[in-house]
């Protein structure tokens, strides 16, 4: 095997982009490291190297999902110009998926993506209740709302949605 060296980001990147693609389509629980190496044609070391377990991989795969996704839910916030409330529709809207992101849940749905798909939802709700909770103590402050938790009152909502 020819050995092809590559900065460490991208390798890294590589790696979590043939796993997540791999989670989704075979399963999380019956995608193996070794599947990972052989689609990537990498020796073990490599992969372990920067992934120490399949399920330090899977945290990486989830963090980059719902990076992706915030990624998008901001840049529709930022767009956005008006009051707290405008800027909750904005994120209640951006939130829905796309057609791309439908094939995505629907392989989230099998049941060998069960962990998977729990673990995503939660790091997502954990990234989206603070963006909410700001929202709504904007809302407090412009007269829209009114509460002393606005935290919780985001996460009610999330739970809710």
């Amino acid at each position: 095997m020819i050995r092809i060296v590559k900065k460490p980001e991208e390798r890294r990147r590589e790696i979590v982009s043939m796993s997540r693609n791999l989670f989704l389509k075979q399963g999380y629980e019956s995608t193996t490291m070794q599947d990972v190496m052989t689609k990537l044609g990498i020796a073990k070391g490599t992969a372990y190297h920067y992934f120490k377990s399949k399920e330090n991989l899977l945290e990486a795969v989830v963090e980059d999902m719902v990076g992706e996704y915030m990624a998008g839910v901001e840049k529709a916030l930022q767009e956005c110009q008006g009051n707290a409330l405008d800027k909750i529709r904005v994120l209640f809207s951006a939130g829905r998926t796309t057609p791309g992101e439908k094939e995505t849940l629907d392989h989230l749905h099998e049941p060998g993506n069960m962990g998977m798909h729990v673990r995503l939802l939660a790091f997502t709700l954990t990234r989206l209740a603070p963006l909410y909770a700001s929202l709504i103590s904007q809302g407090c402050k412009e007269g829209l709302f009114r509460t002393e938790h606005p935290l919780e009152c985001a996460e009610i909502l999330l739970a809710g949605i």
